[in-house]
């Protein structure tokens, strides 16, 4: 938990939790930079909606300043908390955060507590049990030191020396490490410094807690002078192994305490494979005596000597008692607990168990009754439970009855019992069989390898000192201190390694069988150490083992963990926090052979490791030290992914997880996201035990492998005797001679020379320092044969360095092979200098040098200048060319830089500041240009001639403006994808940099929009300034441009919306956003027929422009959302007064065409059209003045006649929207019947003429409004079917002819509405007149529809309450739901489910019981709701069409021309209203604070697949429909206005 008094700085990273609790960033891996001073922060991110805030708590074990680390304490961030920053609950509104101060390095935890929301229902349920997440990992760099200056693991040259082949110390030991430092080096990596075995092998420690006094005479103390020299003197950190997993097969400890291995009295599963290794010890001392070869001279002697293993070991040993039951000892075991009445019937039931076979028998007992089952243990340790056994006895003979002479004797059920136990015993038999043959394979291959294979030893002849297998276990000897111990605790198991093992078991334990059947390749000279799961389970070697991990960091600035993936990770983690309590900044490296990336993250982010070792003489040719060199070579040139962009107008771009390189908070914080980093590799050119280039390639090599791993963006090492060119690997365990190095013995400087290399590896390694000091992390790699050039470079200053390496791997030769004159464009380069390597391999070099008894010593080598580089500086170019003798083993190193980004840190300033200002004056049409604009709406402003950009290989952009840049640069910033189709065509030209300022341009020109000149100023003048610089780099800076560009029109977006949105979270906020999209001037659309206004969209890009643009239902099913929820209230009215304007009939449009041609054909529009102006004089200030506005009339007040828009009585007369309001109201009362003004095809081409008749009415007993009829449809599901080979052309896919449930509710909502304010005096209208000029005021109307609502549209849960409902028992599909219609044409139609009584339950809550509304929401919760839609009709329906094709033209009548529109597919919009009304119900039965936070978090669960999709749309919106599940719809518009 954060000090209140740490100082921290102003480095903020972020990381974003999922709503599972897990880190949300690239790859999941966290790696962080060194700690800081003052302390950088972790800030936890967690959307306030999230699932974890559900009394939630986030527990994170980094130590706060001065603590030291605990790993299992953890400082709990919880709900309730007094400290606002350290509050976990729920908020709506925003995202939570928590700053972490990071003050040391090391691997640290985290893991939120939580209660699960539960499942929704209407009825009461147990409360989830709170749950924890898995535990995640945070790992931070250590800060490295040398000489008080900062060695960032990047720039670290480690060079690694076996220990014991140094000499004696100080005199040998300085003059090799001052060499070391010569070399540029500065860090060595030393062997076990530690006492060694009986096998010598530094590996093999016999006493980890003293130091080899062979080389250090006075042990700890001479340790102590060499790291104060080396750091002080040469320039040098130490780096050492540490050997965790074994010690000395004769170490003394072990004889006082041999738990600390594996014996059979700690792993009693081990006593078989302890008699198998005995016995073959036994077997390979008695071949002569057996008459059996003991030299081995071919596969036939090998085979005689198996067969005679077979007979005298396998036969011998009846190792199968091991794996079967004893059937004897059980058989009567079990009979005589039948006798004994001692009886178990194990639960899960015994029906048939007469007629069982004996199979079936054999397996119950096996399921219910067997012991032993898992693991192995001594001979017959398997058996069954007899009283198990007696139940199933009893169950075939019934219970044993000695009087009963008709019972079943006890010898009848012995004989039934032992045929059972034996059928229980195949199984087990063809386990052992199994195993067998894997011993024997293993000790065939194994002894093959060893005596007779030419890759292998060639051991020779059989002898106890050189026996016929390698032993699996030590014997302690037999002395005063083991005679103290079990004779069964004396054998301890040998530690090794098995090809393909899983690194997380314990081949050792008792899951595994390894050493039984010979698996392991073991080190005879190691007994591997069980330190069970903690230290209470072997307290002296866990405590032994910490002061030896401890005394090693007293001294090391780093540790290689041998054998890491065979640790115990508890074992790991436990012993380096123990190292780093004593060193902080330790430097953690490790092999890893565990052959799965995946695991080895589990190593490197739960052990905090620093690097993972990589080898570049693992490559077999040049493409693939070309891979290795391009995966650790860092991030390619140009790299959208920088550390920082400066600025101070940054805020959090909109999207959650773009790869967004920094923001800044309200503090002025730097807030970097944390990005996806892979395993750091310490790459070596060869380590200490593997084979050199003089062996596995050619000596040459040496050279250019040793640049090409120089230039790599990460830690890099050698070997002693690598530079030297020794001829082979040393052989750490039974060499003898002592390291000689040319470098030891005189100063090293750089360039050629003769004794191998060191005088480059000088250069290379200073390099390769500075680049890793200074942040040099783009490299472009090219491989060309032979050939491989890396470019290395900084950033931001650009400057870099460039070498060219010829490779010399077997089979070339001498052949100089052939490079391509390599052009660095935009880039300047200097010659440091151009080498080549000559060495003499010659048998008769190497017999002589490996004949030196003393000193072990390289191969006769040169290194020589190469004339004939050439460096052609042209102004836009520069041209190296190769000359033609540029032999293998050639290297050229260059100096770069980039004149034209000599400022290059000051350019990312510039192009990244000032755009919130430039921005600052659009306004939010404005920003429908700037940032939007589909296709048709560009061609329409053009006239045709200018559409969106399209990007060649790739394609069209979505929008013209920015949000189509944006859609694509924010997944290839993302990706660091410079591939893309969009970089290659910014490096090929800059005709993007001209579009996006162009069309501005024109926008400006055209409109007269000064508010422009801001951005295009703007963008000009930093296009300009980019336009200069290397096309190669122009993706990055475009990119940065475009980012910038989008961020400030984004915040000025928002800035002009309501607080709600402008302090919302993201999700609220893009949605805000697509109101700015969806509204904008069109050449061929307004809202009015002689003006130009901005006007909403129905939909892109289907619905934008001309008379497809404007439709009345959907801009009143969106202006709530879209307008009044953000604060657009002048937007909002100017579309009230515009559709007021031409209501007729009652009725507003739904094809609006500007008021020129409007078509009046929709009942529900009217409808949605008077709850927005409701809505608007409840939501927007002052907003019942509304009612008094006046609008002119495009039709005639209560007049049915139709003339075009310039006729004289258009517009002559006026209302105010108080009397549009009761006109609609009134002509609905009287009823209305009319056709369609102009019908006919030229109006609808798929309408049959009785469908252009509109008739609407009334029903007075009820008060609903009843309309349509089955040749028309007049609500929103509107698909009239259209195909003449299906024969359904002018039948309306979905007529909802009838009272329509949402247009019931629609009605109530407007008469209450108007009802009170009338009775407020605030509208003057009190009711209606009916057809008969009855009146009825609106409190008696609505007082009939609410009278008499659920009694039409209810369909009861049980048949019994039929009687009370107006329903057709017979025909209810599903109960416990509202009908969607109320007697259309076709009965069933009013029982189908479909998603529109939530828009009733919405306007119109009274109308409904609150108990059967939840129960009707949570069936379409359950059936109907989709990830982002509701799906139009229940899938149980049978005419449930899922799938909307609208290009189909089948015959089938039901789907062909898209006639299903309505049938099945999931609509988003009706999805707002279900929410809304769950929202509502679910309120009503919530009592107290928590159980309304739960019903909006229920609500926010459900908005999770609408979260995803805005966020992934490169419209930046949401679709208007998908197919079932949520599929994708090509048919559906792309972005949708129907969101409000």
């Amino acid at each position: 938990m954060a000090s209140s008094d740490t100082q921290t700085s102003h480095e903020v990273y972020l990381l974003p939790l999922t709503d599972e609790g897990a880190p949300d960033v690239p790859g999941g891996y966290i790696y962080l930079p060194p700690p800081s001073d003052p302390a950088y922060v972790v800030r936890f991110a967690i959307e306030g909606t999230s699932s974890i805030c559900r009394q939630g708590s986030l527990w994170v074990n980094v130590p706060a300043t001065g603590e030291e680390f605990q790993r299992d304490r953890y400082h709990e961030y919880k709900s309730g908390s007094a400290d606002p920053k350290e509050i976990l609950y729920p908020d709506f509104s925003r995202t939570l955060e928590i700053d972490i101060p990071i003050t040391s390095a090391g691997a640290f935890a985290f893991y939120t507590t939580f209660t699960p929301l539960p499942e929704l229902s209407s009825t009461e349920t147990s409360p989830p049990e709170p749950t924890r997440t898995s535990t995640y990992y945070i790992d931070v760099s250590p800060n490295l030191t040398l000489n008080k200056s900062i060695l960032p693991i990047n720039a670290l040259s480690v060079f690694s020396v076996i220990s014991k082949f140094m000499g004696r110390y100080p005199s040998d030991w300085k003059k090799h490490l001052k060499g070391i430092g010569q070399r540029g080096y500065n860090m060595v990596h030393f062997t076990p410094l530690t006492e060694r075995g009986d096998s010598n092998s530094p590996y093999s420690i016999y006493n980890q807690l003293e130091f080899d006094s062979l080389c250090f005479p006075n042990g700890e103390k001479d340790v102590e002078n060499m790291i104060t020299s080396m750091e002080q003197e040469y320039g040098l950190l130490g780096l050492t192994d540490v050997v965790w997993n074994h010690t000395a097969n004769n170490s003394k400890w072990l004889e006082e305490h041999p738990e600390a291995g594996y014996n059979v009295e700690t792993a009693p599963w081990l006593e078989s494979a302890l008699e198998l290794d005995t016995a073959l010890l036994k077997f390979g001392n008695t071949l002569k005596i057996l008459g059996l070869p003991t030299v081995i001279n071919n596969v036939d002697d090998l085979l005689e000597i198996m067969d005679g293993m077979k007979t005298h070991v396998i036969g011998a040993l009846r190792l199968w008692e091991y794996y079967v039951i004893d059937v004897e000892r059980d058989a009567q075991a079990t009979v005589e607990a039948w006798i004994a009445g001692q009886i178990i019937f194990p639960p899960g039931g015994m029906d048939g168990v007469k007629d069982w076979s004996l199979k079936q028998k054999a397996n119950f007992l096996l399921e219910k009754g067997f012991i032993g089952a898992q693991k192995m243990g001594p001979r017959f340790y398997r058996r069954i439970d007899p009283k198990v056994g007696a139940g199933l006895l009893t169950i075939v003979y019934g219970r044993f009855d000695s009087e009963d002479q008709g019972a079943p004797s006890s010898g009848a059920a012995l004989s039934a019992m032992t045929r059972i136990l034996d059928e229980l015993n195949l199984p087990f038999y063809r386990e052992y069989d199994a195993d067998i043959a894997e011993i024997l394979e293993q000790v065939f291959n194994r002894v093959k390898y060893v005596r007779l294979d030419d890759h292998g030893p060639k051991l020779g002849p059989i002898t106890p000192a050189n026996p016929f297998i390698e032993s699996y276990f030590t014997r302690l000897p037999q002395n005063e201190t083991t005679k103290n111990h079990s004779s069964k605790s004396l054998a301890l198991v040998n530690n090794g390694w098995i090809w393909a093992a899983d690194a997380m078991k314990d081949n050792a334990g008792p899951d595994s069988r390894a050493y039984l059947r010979r698996e392991v390749i073991v080190w005879s000279d190691c007994v591997k150490l069980r330190y069970g799961k903690s230290p209470k389970d072997n307290p002296f070697l866990w405590d032994y083992m910490a002061r030896y991990t401890r005394l090693m960091a007293q001294y090391f600035a780093g540790f290689r963990i041998d054998n890491c993936h065979s640790t115990p990770l508890v074992v790991a983690e436990y012993l380096l926090d123990e190292a780093r309590k004593v060193r902080p900044n330790l430097a953690v490296f490790a092999e890893l052979f565990t052959g799965n990336e995946e695991m080895d993250y589990v190593f490197v982010k739960r052990l905090g490791l620093s690097a993972l070792i990589r080898e570049a003489m693992q490559a077999w040719s040049t493409g693939e030290i070309s891979r290795l060199v391009h995966r650790h070579g860092g991030r390619p040139i140009g790299s959208f992914e920088i550390d920082e962009v400066y600025g101070d107008d940054k805020t959090t771009l909109p999207e959650d997880n773009t790869s967004v390189n920094s923001i800044s908070s309200p503090e002025s914080h730097t807030v970097h996201r944390i990005k996806e980093s892979p395993v750091h590799a310490l790459f070596m050119d060869c380590t200490h035990d593997n084979e050199v280039p003089a062996q596995k390639r050619d000596a040459r090599d040496t050279l250019p492998n040793a640049a090409l791993v120089s230039m790599c963006a990460c830690a890099t090492g050698s070997v002693m005797g690598y530079d030297e060119i020794y001829p082979i690997l040393v052989d750490l365990v039974h060499e003898k001679r002592l390291y000689s190095s040319p470098s030891s013995e005189s100063e090293v400087k750089i360039g050629g020379g003769e004794g191998g290399i060191g005088g480059i590896k000088k250069l290379l390694n200073q390099v390769h320092t500075l680049m890793g000091k200074d942040g040099y992390d783009e490299t472009h790699i090219h491989h060309e044969g032979e050939y491989v050039t890396v470019h290395r470079v900084h950033p931001k200053s650009r400057k870099g360095f460039f070498a060219i390496a010829h490779t010399a791997f077997p089979g070339y030769g001498s052949g100089h092979g052939s490079l391509s004159p390599v052009h660095l464009t935009g880039t300047q380069a200097k010659l440091l200098g151009s080498w080549t390597l000559e060495v003499d391999a010659s048998d008769a070099a190497k017999q002589a040098v490996l004949a030196d008894k003393a000193y072990l010593k390289g191969l006769p080598s040169c290194v020589l200048d190469v004339d004939g580089v050439k460096v052609d500086a042209k102004a836009e170019e520069t041209v190296i060319t190769v000359p033609d003798k540029f032999p293998p083993g050639s290297i050229a190193l260059f100096e770069t830089w980039i004149p034209s980004a000599d400022h290059s840190e000051g350019l990312d300033a510039f192009v990244t500041n000032g755009a919130k200002k430039a921005f600052s004056q659009l306004g939010l049409v404005d920003l429908n240009s700037v940032l939007y604009r589909c296709e048709p709406e560009e061609r329409d402003f053009s006239g045709g001639s200018d559409g969106v950009y399209s990007v060649p290989n790739y394609g069209p952009l979505v929008y013209a403006g920015l949000q189509g840049w944006w859609s694509v640069l924010r997944d290839v910033i993302k990706d660091n994808a410079l591939g893309h189709p969009i970089c290659n065509h910014l490096r090929e030209g800059q005709w993007s940099l001209d579009y996006v300022v162009g069309r501005l341009e024109r926008i400006e020109k055209e409109n007269d929009q000064v508010s422009l000149r801001g951005p295009i100023t703007w963008l000009t003048e930093r296009f300009d300034a980019i336009r200069k610089l290397p096309s190669f780099l122009l993706p990055r800076y475009f990119a940065l441009v475009i980012q910038s560009a989008y961020q400030a029109a984004w915040d000025r977006g928002l800035d002009l919306m309501s607080d709600d949105v402008r302090n919302g979270q993201v999700f609220l906020q893009r949605l805000a956003m697509v109101g700015v999209q969806q509204t904008g001037y069109m050449k061929s659309a307004s809202l009015w027929p002689t003006k130009s206004v901005p006007s909403l969209a129905a939909g892109l890009p289907h619905f934008a422009s001309d008379w497809a643009r404007c439709w009345g239902r959907d801009v009143f099913i969106s202006l709530r959302g879209l307008f009044l929820g953000t604060g657009r209230y002048e937007d909002a009215k100017e579309h009230i007064l515009a559709f007021a304007s031409v209501l007729k009939h009652g009725m507003i449009p739904n094809l609006l065409s500007g008021g020129k041609l409007p078509r009046y054909n929709s009942r529900d529009s009217i409808w949605f059209f008077l709850q927005n102006i409701q809505d608007y004089t409840k939501m927007a200030p002052n907003g019942l003045e509304i009612m008094e506005e006046k609008v002119a009339r495009r039709f005639l007040p209560y007049d049915d006649t139709y003339f075009e828009f310039d006729d004289p009585r258009a517009y002559s007369k006026s209302s105010t929207i108080e009397d549009i309001v009761q006109e609609a109201l009134q002509r609905h009362a009287s009823g209305l019947s009319f056709r369609e003004a102009n019908a006919g095809p030229n109006l609808d081409m798929q309408m049959k003429s009785e469908g252009f008749q509109i008739d609407i009415k009334v029903d007075w007993e009820t008060g609903i409004i009843f309309g349509g009829s089955q040749d028309n449809c007049g609500t929103w599901m509107d698909k009239m079917g259209e195909s003449e080979r299906a024969g359904s052309k002018g039948v309306p896919g979905t007529p909802r002819d009838g009272a329509a449930v949402e247009i019931t509710g629609l009605t109530y909502s407007t008469l209450v509405w108007v009802a009170q304010l009338h009775n407020e005096g605030k509208y003057k209208y009190g009711g209606v007149k009916t057809s008969s000029e009855q009146d009825v005021s609106f409190e008696a109307w609505a007082s009939k529809i609410e009278n008499n609502f659920e009694r039409c549209y209810y369909v009861p849960l049980e048949p019994s309450e039929d009687r009370n409902y107006d329903v057709n028992t017979s025909i209810i599909n599903r109960r416990g739901i509202y009908k969607d219609l109320y007697k259309s044409g076709k009965e069933y139609e009013d029982y189908q489910l479909r998603p529109n009584f939530p828009i009733a339950m919405t306007v119109a809550p009274q109308l409904f019981t609150a108990s059967k509304a939840l129960h009707a929401l949570g069936i379409a919760d359950t059936v109907l709701r989709g990830p982002t839609g509701m799906a139009t009709l229940d899938p149980a329906d049978l005419a449930y069409r899922p799938y909307y094709i609208n290009s189909e033209d089948s015959t089938d009548f039901a789907t062909s021309k898209g006639r299903n529109y309505h049938q099945g597919p999931e609509w988003l919009w009706p999805t707002g209203f279900f929410l809304r009304a769950l929202l509502r119900f679910d309120l009503m039965r919530r009592q107290t604070e928590a159980e309304r936070t739960e019903a909006f978090q229920q609500v926010t669960r459900r908005l999770m697949g609408c979260k995803k999709a805005i966020g992934e749309s490169p419209w930046a919106g949401l679709t208007e429909l998908t197919q079932k599940g949520g599929e994708f719809c090509k048919d559906s518009v792309s972005t949708s206005d129907l969101i409000g």
